[in-house]
């Protein structure tokens, strides 16, 4: 006897519920690293990354750098330093993180009006700290710099402060950022790591689903005489579930911490979705062609491990290479990303939307060969035939 479309629903159902990793994988696992990744990035601008100083000039003049350096509320100084070897061996330990080195002729030069010269070593292996750390250094570097400049033109013949300043800096920089004013690096991490994990538990869990029901019941019979039914029954909770996820990933970011919105929720509600089923159509196309677990897990780990890479926030799509740029369109969280970024910083209007809508729209090709391979094996398990 033929189940009907809502028992087969609720066999679906069941069997979540049942499959203890499944039910895991599906509930508590995904809202577990999402507490994580909040602990590990809560701070959001980094305080006190340490560096150290060689000073070899030991004059007023180096140490009000010095100072100048101990301020920023970004940097530890360590000037304890007295030989490069020292610094460079802490350096390379990750014991401090930049290395700035004050020559001997560094005071002299700043009072005779040469252009003193200070060398800095920075360690970029770590691409956010090293960014943040010399963006305070030559914020600090600056300031001195003016001051120096400053008292410069005081004593030689600008008598009226205001005009020592203006001869110091003749043109005044404002920088005045779009979006994430504060800098806060959390917001700028965590708003593409979220949707990346996001991604690699909505394929794994569609193919372990596949891969349970393939264990437990057996493909054909679950296929039955209704494989479209079948499949239907199954993709249509999951969906559900991962839209959830989803949601509660943007309630998170923009309600609970409170990031700023700009843009319209229910557009990127319906852009999930949207990257909701293409995931599924993902995972269940890895799954129907190999019909193995370990190997359509394999495949769907090196499909969607590259997410964040390819998503253009860490690494420029600019300067990504031809096969990478390919690979990043078949993931359909970068399209997702992109109307998220778009909708969240600058409130974008819904056309700019469209092509990543379009985007998505035809991961349905995917899902089509997922039913095409399905009704295949129905027809040829029902014939007797071994798949």
């Amino acid at each position: 006897m033929s189940l009907s479309f809502f028992s087969r629903i609720n066999r679906e159902l069941q069997e979540l519920i049942h499959d203890r990793w499944l039910f895991s994988l599906l509930s508590w696992i995904p809202l577990l690293l999402l507490a994580l990744m909040w602990l590990i990035f809560s701070q959001g601008i980094p305080r006190e990354v340490p560096m150290g100083v060689i000073d070899l000039d030991k004059s007023t003049i180096s140490r009000a750098l010095v100072r100048h350096y101990q301020v920023s509320p970004t940097l530890t100084v360590d000037d304890g330093y007295m030989a490069l070897h020292e610094g460079e061996a802490a350096l390379r330990s990750g014991k401090i993180y930049a290395l700035a080195v004050i020559p001997s002729d560094f005071g002299a030069n700043a009072i005779l009006g040469r252009a003193p010269q200070v060398t800095v070593f920075v360690n970029s292996q770590f691409l956010l700290v090293g960014k943040i750390v010399t963006s305070a250094l030559l914020q600090a570097q600056g300031t001195f710099n003016a001051q120096i400049e400053v008292g410069k033109n005081l004593a030689t013949g600008s008598p009226v402060i205001t005009v020592a300043i203006a001869r110091a800096l003749p043109t005044a920089n404002q920088i005045t950022p779009l979006f994430n004013i504060s800098l806060n690096y959390a917001q700028f991490l965590i708003s593409a790591i979220l949707p990346a994990i996001w991604q690699i538990f909505m394929v794994a869990a569609t193919v372990l689903s596949l891969a349970a029901v393939h264990r437990n019941i057996g493909l054909a019979s679950w296929l039955g005489d209704s494989p479209f039914r079948s499949l239907l029954a199954k993709f249509l909770p999951l969906s559900l579930i991962f839209w959830l996820h989803g949601a509660i990933i943007l309630v998170v970011m923009y309600v609970w911490i409170g990031w700023p919105m700009h843009g319209s929720w229910l557009l990127l509600l319906f852009t999930q979705l949207l990257t909701a089923w293409a995931s599924i159509a993902a995972g269940s196309l890895l799954f129907f062609i190999t019909r193995d677990t370990d190997r359509s897990m394999s495949l769907a780990s090196s499909y969607v491990a590259p997410g964040l890479a390819f998503m253009g926030v860490t690494f420029p799509v600019t300067d990504m290479t031809s096969l990478a740029k390919i690979w990043r369109s078949l993931l359909p969280v970068t399209h997702y990303v992109e109307v998220q970024f778009a909708q969240v910083n600058y409130g974008a209007p819904l056309t700019s939307a469209i092509p990543k809508l379009l985007a998505l729209s035809l991961f349905s090709l995917p899902m089509f060969f997922v039913f095409v391979l399905a009704y295949w094996f129905s027809r040829k398990a029902r014939a007797g035939e071994t798949a």
